[in-house]
């Protein structure tokens, strides 16, 4: 249609008018792609995204690169829904207050985080499941109900909030809660017998027993929850970036390029583990 209109146009002009109404058109047209690429254009899709130190998971190299199963994941999916993911590294609390205030978009975490109740849309994708463990030294009764916890010491990482079971552990008074500064340390602690039980999730704990004294360690599964894309509320966009990313996943699970769609379940919950946090 522009090309007819200005077909019809140069009739009814003077030829000294000819090339002025000619410029005057490809200028139009120069600045209506340049509006349509600036639209378009990488950084108009941007998303920051929040990471924590959660390897095998999440976790950031020595060269203060993102990496991690989840962190390559969340790449190939963001992608996929046509969105440049920009990776920023927390620490946890951070990330809950970032997310709350619209400072990050996503976070690639866990489910049902009670700080986060209001302030989030999770994906209804669960591309995997995250495991929480009470980690003991040989010799040591197994952690097969939580009212096993009562008199004893529990190891802590420090800035985890474990789904808000930490608040809980410090509010009662029966157990004594000593922090950790990372799970290597935890794990130290745990063996020279500065605890009786470590609280740590599975894969960060599995990834770093390595030495040969770490053979004593044993494990008793405390609870699983889900990992899924946690958008902030903040967006504008939420929903329709909750929805751009599971639509995006299903898309490469067709192509068979990510892990099948996980069946959401409540999970593995020890007994006696409070009703409260469930």
């Amino acid at each position: 249609m522009r090309s007819s209109f200005s077909l019809h146009l140069f009739v009814f002009l003077t030829p000294g008018l000819f090339h002025v109404a000619r410029l005057v058109i490809l200028l139009v047209a120069a600045l209506l792609s340049t509006s349509a690429t600036a639209q378009s254009g990488p950084g108009a899709k941007t998303l920051r995204v929040a990471y924590v130190e959660f390897p095998p998971i999440t976790y950031q190299t020595d060269d203060g690169a993102p990496a991690g199963s989840f962190i390559e994941l969340t790449r190939k999916v963001a992608v996929e829904a046509g969105y440049k993911p920009e990776f920023v590294y927390l620490p946890l609390s951070r990330t809950y207050l970032y997310l709350s205030n619209g400072r990050i978009d996503v976070w690639p975490g866990v489910t049902e985080v009670p700080r986060l109740v209001d302030d989030v849309l999770e994906s209804w994708v669960s591309p995997l499941a995250v495991q929480l463990s009470a980690w003991y030294r040989e010799g040591t009764p197994a952690l097969d109900h939580f009212d096993l916890l009562q008199g004893k010491r529990v190891i802590v990482i420090g800035g985890y909030t474990y789904g808000g079971l930490l608040a809980w552990l410090e509010q009662n008074g029966g157990i004594r809660v000593t922090e950790a500064p990372n799970h290597r340390s935890a794990v130290d602690m745990l063996k020279r017998k500065r605890g009786d039980y470590l609280l740590d999730y599975r894969q960060p704990v599995q990834e770093i027993l390595t030495e040969p004294s770490d053979s004593v360690i044993r494990e008793s599964e405390v609870r699983t929850r889900n990992a899924a894309w946690i958008f902030s509320l903040a967006h504008p966009r939420a929903a329709l970036l909750r929805d751009d990313f599971d639509d995006a996943y299903l898309r490469l699970v067709e192509k068979g390029e990510v892990p099948p769609v996980r069946e959401i379940t409540g999970g593995y919950v020890i007994p006696g583990f409070p009703e409260e946090l469930r």
